[in-house]
């Protein structure tokens, strides 16, 4: 018996959709390093005080990896119960995020909101967990 075994036969798809993230992230720290280097902000500099669009890049990186640990948590916890609906919400939050990133890296901060809708994701699947977690106590 492998430790698969207890797992739904389509949670291969949330699988995916976390190594999908784990490119994501890798993706923003790349742009960070492109813009450190185009923007000659030398390490250990974490944050520019003269260089705002630096700055953008930076803290599109930065709040991607605050938000990355519940990101991760809520879309194994769903992914229990509801393996295909957890992936296209993760592939939701995953692309909002980018868009986001993107968003920020106009250097105006307001445009980071073009990658709200990822929040659609990240609610649905905190919706999902409780669910599991309501399934499992036996309340529905």
């Amino acid at each position: 018996m492998t430790a698969l075994a207890g797992l739904p036969s389509d949670f291969g798809y949330v699988i995916l959709t976390a190594v999908a993230s784990a490119i994501m992230v890798g993706y923003l720290a790349e742009r960070v390093s492109f813009a450190r280097k185009a923007h000659k902000v030398e390490y250990p500099t974490f944050y520019s005080p003269d260089n705002q669009l630096f700055n953008c890049f930076q803290r599109a990186h930065g709040n991607t990896l605050e938000n990355y640990p519940q990101f991760l948590m809520l879309l194994f916890l769903a992914g229990i119960g509801f393996p295909r609906a957890s992936s296209i919400l993760g592939v939701i939050y995953i692309v909002g995020r980018i868009s986001y990133a993107h968003g920020y890296y106009t250097g105006d901060p307001s445009k980071r909101m073009r990658g709200v809708y990822g929040y659609i994701g990240l609610l649905g699947l905190l919706g999902l967990s409780v669910t599991n977690a309501l399934r499992l106590l036996e309340f529905i």
